[in-house]
């Protein structure tokens, strides 16, 4: 009986070695991490020893305000990247587990938005006629593209019932600075010039803005002319109506046929020759409409849009 409770009690403390052993790896595990995280200083403050590390982008940190302060800093939102790059020297069990998930879920998203009824849906034309009939009253003749492309996709006009008003989405085209910009929102009584002055103002405008179409900012506005391309002509080449700088859309866009939207190019009088604008006759040259301008004016049929900036 002493025999088997030595063993027994043998038995035991070799049970309670283990815990203390494991216990034990598990301390020195954490103290490792430790000392590797102490030798690196929080990159926000550089004062106290790091304490967390960015999954975005690996940055050190020591504590809460400093996390946010280097949120601020780097204008990181502390989410990883499941698509960074990873050189194939660092690629790991680990990138390759992250990259397995990443593609499940992108698998799921897709059968999930196959499975969805609302998707498969065909979309209403009640709003489209809504816009052509209330144009058709303006004597506006508003064409609009099928569905899926891109001018029809962006096309955020709308009429307002309440102030029989319509907010055009509207693109400017600066073919001397190659620049585009988007106005959405624009009331169809607000004069062309007030639009512009956010653009060509030297005092209105933004300074990335003013320093990007320099050339018109410098000149005199008398020297701006606003065109706008007449979608059904019989001539082949390109051709222009001159709008009406004091007036509104509504007032200018009488008699038009529009595709979509309005699309305005600003030239300056002193490079207009090449254009061929309805009512100038003043050459031979202003037959031969600008290769640039009709390039651009392509791309915009079939729904093509370029950045700005």
């Amino acid at each position: 009986g002493f025999r088997g409770n030595a063993e027994r009690g043998g038995s035991g403390h070799g049970k309670v070695d283990v815990v203390i052993m494991a216990d034990e790896s598990k301390e020195e595990t954490l103290e490792v991490v430790k000392r590797k995280m102490s030798l690196k200083r929080c990159e926000t403050c550089n004062m106290e020893e790091a304490k967390y590390r960015c999954p975005r982008c690996m940055k050190y940190s020591c504590s809460l305000a400093c996390v946010k302060q280097h949120k601020t800093m780097y204008s990181c939102n502390g989410v990883r990247e499941k698509t960074a790059f990873v050189p194939i020297n660092q690629f790991c069990d680990l990138n390759l587990l992250s990259d397995y998930r990443f593609l499940e879920d992108v698998g799921r998203m897709a059968d999930r938005a196959a499975r969805d009824a609302a998707s498969h849906r065909p979309r209403t034309n009640k709003f489209v006629n809504f816009l052509r009939n209330r144009a058709r009253r303006y004597n506006i003749y508003l064409k609009t593209l099928p569905v899926g492309f891109t001018k029809r996709r962006e096309n955020s006009t709308y009429f307002n019932n309440k102030e029989k008003k319509f907010y055009w989405h509207l693109k400017l085209i600066f073919p001397h600075s190659h620049a585009k910009f988007t106005e959405k929102r624009v009331p169809d009584d607000k004069p062309l010039c007030d639009i512009l002055k956010h653009y060509v103002d030297p005092q209105e405008s933004d300074p990335v803005i003013c320093q990007r179409l320099k050339i018109y900012t410098m000149s005199p506005p008398s020297d701006i002319q606003i065109l706008m391309k007449v979608e059904i002509t019989p001539h082949i080449s390109s051709r222009y109506k001159e709008l009406d700088a004091s007036k509104g859309l509504l007032d200018n866009l009488r008699g038009m046929t529009i595709i979509e939207y309005p699309s305005l190019h600003i030239v300056l009088k002193k490079f207009q020759t090449d254009m061929a604008v309805l009512g100038y006759s003043k050459n031979k040259d202003a037959e031969k409409p600008s290769e640039d301008l009709v390039r651009g004016s392509s791309s915009e049929e079939e729904g093509e849009i370029r950045d700005s900036s």
